[in-house]
Order: C-alpha cells, then structure tokens, then sequence
C-alpha cells in the first residue's frame, strides 16, 4: 500500500528533526504541522501540511528558508531572490534525502512572484513599467507618476495614487 501524503510528510519532518539539520547557529528550526507553508524566522519556526500534494517538496522550501536565515527584504526583487536561494537550497535537500523536486514546479512558483512583482510596477497612471524607490513605493520611468502598493503577497494587489487628484 502506498503511503499518504500526510505519512510521507511525517516521516519526512521526522527525518529532518533527527538529522540535526535544523540546529543552526541562530538556533534550532522547529517543525509544526498546521494549516499551510510558511517560515517565520521571529519565532524559528516551519509550518507545514498535508494537505498539498507537494507537501514534502514545499516543507524542503520552507526549511531552505530557515536554514538561509531569510528574514525581511527591504525590495520586491529580493523577495524573489530570496525565492530563488530557498529553491535551490530545497533542490539540495532534496537530494540529500532521496527526493525529487520538478524543475517545472519550481519555475511556476517562482512565476507566481514574478508575476507579482510585474503587476505591482505597473504604473497605475500610463500602464508603463516603473521602479521601486522605497519599501512599497513605485515611480514611472515615462510619466514620473508615484504609488504604492500594499504587502499583496496572500491578498489582492492594490496600487494607491501618492497624491490626490481633484
């Protein structure tokens, strides 16, 4: 009989927790089952689920996220660097622990944040493609036109005008 996702992901974060991987210099990673994926690095912790049929492959993104110390970025382009770093660590993981990670998998994710990034340097004003000057703060290469933009990484993009029009 073939194993679940949830037994494969339990023998996996099992197998990380043993494999002392998870102590780090900044201290040790924890794993804890929960409703999605994420790293928060305030408190070393790796959620996870088994409800994703990728769920082994997304838990090794997150680890990656925590074994690189990702944090804050202060860019939207850093964010996808960051992506980028997480992957590949993923990808070595992933090796190391006889998985396999689809290289087309992890071009969608990444596209998910490329697209993101795209949308939000849309200027709201001539369509053009502007430049993050400051943390959610774009301008317009051609028309010098200002927004900013929201978080948006789980909601709604939003782009918001910096002065008001009459």
């Amino acid at each position: 009989m073939a194993a679940t996702t949830m037994e494969k992901i339990t023998l996996l974060a099992h197998t990380l927790q043993s494999s002392g991987i998870l102590e780090t210099p900044q201290g040790t990673i924890t794993l804890e089952a929960g409703a999605g994926f994420s790293w928060r690095y305030e408190t070393r912790v790796v959620t996870y689920s088994s409800s994703d049929p990728y769920a082994e492959v997304l838990l090794l993104h997150e680890v990656g996220h925590a074994l690189l110390n990702h944090q804050e970025y202060d860019h939207d382009i850093h964010l996808l660097e960051m992506e980028r770093a997480a992957w590949d660590k993923a990808q070595s993981l992933a090796t190391l622990f006889g998985l396999v990670i689809d290289s087309k998998m992890v071009e969608g994710a990444l596209d998910t944040y490329r697209d993101w990034l795209h949308a939000r340097s849309l200027c709201p004003q001539c369509s053009s493609t502007g430049v993050q000057t400051a943390p959610n703060m774009y301008t317009c290469l051609a028309c010098h036109h200002t927004w900013r933009v929201n978080e948006a990484r789980t909601c709604q993009l939003r782009r918001y005008d910096t002065k008001k029009r009459p």
